[in-house]
């Protein structure tokens, strides 16, 4: 079955099994959560099961595989003629969870 769910603001295409990289979620290694913004369910056919207006009231489970920090993306501010710089840096938080159930 594969699902559309949403967490962090963003929308991940899902299916049973599958590890996604999602926004920081609350929780350590080995912990099970439920999303409970699902908004498709299809079968692996590609008939669409049940669409959510906006959301369906069923949840999806699914367990904390890794936290961590994306790679470093840097942003150089300069200005010409006047000597100024400035070099920042981020590295974004992440979970990585793997689906185990849908529905």
């Amino acid at each position: 079955m594969i699902a559309v769910i949403k967490t962090g603001g963003k929308q991940y295409k899902v299916k049973e099994g599958q590890s996604v990289k999602v926004e920081k979620l609350d929780g350590d290694k080995g912990k099970k959560i439920k999303i409970d913004t699902l908004l498709i369910a299809d079968s692996e056919s590609g008939e669409i099961k049940s669409l959510g207006t906006p959301s369906l009231g069923e949840k999806v489970s699914a367990e904390i595989i890794e936290t961590g920090k994306d790679k470093k993306v840097t942003v150089v501010k300069y200005k010409n003629k006047t000597r100024y710089k400035r070099t920042i840096g981020h590295r974004q938080p992440y979970t990585k969870i793997k689906i185990e159930k849908i529905g």
